[in-house]
């Protein structure tokens, strides 16, 4: 559905009420203005009208229709198409939510396109609406600008709850309060992987945008685009190292609980060591001879006892110095 639509003249918001009216008269004016329409989840009607006023680029359309997009920056004759991931951190279970944003970008036209919950564009457009002027002076280039900038800002504090995480997870397993699990580090690094999955494509894209004779004509935006790509390429360097910090700690807690095992095993093999010597000797006794030494005086059960007590002091002792007790 269309949450929002409005021509922007001079920066200042006009309300849009028809799409047609609207884009001719855009067309026919000298003025930087331009149209900007904002899309949830729309379907492939309420598409349609956008697509015939707009002449939008069918590849593009496509995309947009079908979501589940990589991140991509794709540029076609007269138009900019944009696929983003936006992202969340659940405090609660340190889980990384994903959502999808797509952008038209045209002369005179911007339409975004949302899907799922996450959403920063609502702040965006009240914040470029509180400044007419650079509004006015950069246009369509500013919404996408302040679009993309926004969404890499919410990657950079993801970066830091993952570090944080990251951190708490290093101390539970070499020697922390809470012993860490196994489940716990995976989970981690699949959110990890999720992240990296919606950054790093950024990368090669952002690169080509901020090059002399790109789609970015003025000089002071691509310096503000170079700044998102370093944002982005920082993110993307943190988030390689957290993933094979993740894979170095999961080998070491595999490593951890190995070695458990193998303590366990030891323990478990001396106390069966030493109950089996008791064992061996009352089922000796236990045989029923006629002959068997002490067995007729009253001194062979004593000695008996003797005899087990003793031998399993000194295999106990044994074992403890040994360290498999």
């Amino acid at each position: 559905m269309i949450v929002d639509k409005a021509v922007y003249r001079d920066g200042v918001r006009d309300e849009c009420a028809s799409l047609s009216d609207a884009v001719e008269q855009l067309r026919a004016d000298d003025r930087n203005g331009f149209l900007w329409i904002g899309l949830k989840d729309p379907t492939s009607e309420e598409f349609a009208l956008v697509t015939a006023e707009l002449n939008l680029h069918p590849l593009a359309v496509e995309d947009a229709l079908n979501g589940k997009q990589r991140v991509k920056v794709e540029t076609y004759d007269d138009s900019v198409f944009a696929s983003l991931r936006t992202l969340s951190y659940v405090e609660a279970s340190s889980d990384v939510e994903t959502g999808e944003v797509m952008l038209f970008l045209g002369d005179h036209f911007v339409v975004t396109v949302r899907r799922g919950q996450l959403s920063p564009l609502h702040e965006v457009r009240r914040r470029l609406e509180h400044d007419p002027e650079w509004l006015a002076r950069h246009g369509t280039v500013a919404v996408f600008h302040a679009v993309l900038d926004t969404i890499v800002d919410r990657y950079m504090e993801i970066d830091h709850e993952l570090a944080n995480d990251l951190t708490d997870i290093e101390a539970d397993v070499f020697g922390g309060a809470h012993p860490a699990h196994s489940g716990t580090i995976y989970r981690l690094k699949r959110e990890v992987l999720e992240f990296k999955r919606a950054a790093q494509p950024l990368t090669v894209p952002l690169r080509l945008l901020v090059e002399d004779g790109g789609p970015i004509a003025s000089a002071e935006m691509r310096l503000r685009f170079r700044d998102v790509a370093d944002h982005v390429t920082q993110v993307v360097e943190h988030v390689d190292s957290y993933d094979h910090l993740l894979t170095d700690v999961l080998n070491a807690h595999l490593a951890q609980i190995t070695v458990q095992q193998n303590s366990d095993m030891r323990k478990i093999s001396a106390w069966v060591a030493i109950a089996a010597l008791p064992t061996l000797i009352a089922s000796l006794y236990g045989m029923n001879f006629e002959h068997m030494p002490g067995l007729t005086q009253w001194w062979g059960y004593p000695i008996t006892m003797v005899v087990i007590v003793a031998a399993c002091g000194l295999l106990y002792r044994g074992f403890r110095r040994t360290g498999w007790l």
